[in-house]
């Protein structure tokens, strides 16, 4: 039986100190395994897709953990394991204003980092619904872009639709390497979920969120287009129709993944059928949903989403 969603990325461990503590005093790190592609798969399976994810992992305890961390949420981990090498890992430190939350990578040359397309199970892809990955992926090295590449044109050439968010990560690459590379990756592109925050970035465009997306899918032929707003939720435009979202209300525990539940929720609900409105309903209540849980993964039920769905629209109607 073929997946709905397959998606390619690096999963890391993630070390934090309880609590606000800074890294360089704590005597204790909680572990998580941690990535922005496994965290969309898990959060498509959750609200009802049947998601992979595809990786590259060293066959070692830190590189099972990961492996076993993801694996727990019920998707199919499909991992090409090496005899040597190392995982990345990142660690986050907490804090409200004004020292805010700070992430430290230590995912250079990571056994991810050195994989090639031929290593995996392309067929997978092949044989999908949809593929996704970020532009984190080609961000990790130079193998890596030329992976990415040679991923997204397997799905592509065998009429997988594909989806990628642009996903910036300022302490992987320059906004100008990474217009250069993603810019080039869009041909290849037929949903794309893209920041505000991102497109100012990367693609130099500072105009109003319904602007961008009118401005990208027509650029660039996208099927569909996504803007995230962050506390005002997301746009949306489809075959020339805009779709507009507001976020739902939260009290946010550990913003880290929310980006991600919203992608995989998105996902999901339009390979379910959903029109891009509703699955914009579903993105945004995973989302926030997500806010409150500790971790990076959504840990939801898709009853849960539901209920806020149907709160908001009850809200809506009254």
């Amino acid at each position: 039986m073929s997946d709905d969603l397959v998606t390619f990325g690096e999963s890391m461990l993630r070390l934090s100190p309880p609590g606000n503590e800074r890294m360089e005093t704590t005597g204790q790190l909680e572990v998580h395994a941690a990535g922005a592609e496994s965290n969309t798969a898990i959060a498509a399976e959750r609200l009802g897709a049947k998601a992979a994810w595809m990786s590259k992992l060293p066959d070692t305890p830190p590189g099972r953990r990961i492996a076993n961390g993801i694996r727990q949420h019920d998707i199919t981990t499909d991992v090409v394991w090496s005899e040597e090498g190392r995982p990345g890992t990142y660690y986050l430190e907490h804090a409200g204003k004004p020292r805010g939350t700070n992430v430290v990578y230590d995912r250079a040359d990571s056994e991810f980092s050195t994989a090639a397309a031929e290593e995996f199970n392309l067929d997978r892809v092949r044989n999908a619904t949809a593929f996704y990955t970020t532009g984190i992926t080609p961000a990790l090295s130079e193998q890596m872009r030329e992976t990415t590449v040679n991923m997204l044109s397997v799905a592509r050439n065998a009429g997988t639709m594909v989806a990628f968010d642009v996903n910036y990560r300022r302490k992987l690459w320059s906004p100008e390497a990474a217009r250069n590379t993603i810019t080039r990756l869009f041909p290849a592109i037929d949903v794309l979920i893209i920041a505000a925050k991102d497109a100012e970035a990367v693609l130099d465009y500072d105009g109003e969120p319904t602007q961008l997306a009118h401005h990208l899918a027509s650029e660039y032929e996208f099927r569909t287009v996504v803007v995230t707003r962050g506390a005002h939720g997301a746009v949306a435009i489809h075959d020339n129709v805009v779709h507009e979202q507001d976020a739902f209300e939260t009290d946010t525990h550990d913003p880290i993944g929310s980006g991600d539940a919203f992608t995989g929720a998105f996902l999901a609900r339009r390979l379910s059928g959903d029109d891009v409105g509703r699955a914009l309903q579903y993105a945004t209540a995973t989302a926030a949903l997500k806010r409150t849980i500790p971790g990076d993964v959504a840990t939801v039920t898709k009853s849960e989403v539901d209920a806020i769905v149907a709160d908001r629209t009850e809200d809506i109607s009254r």
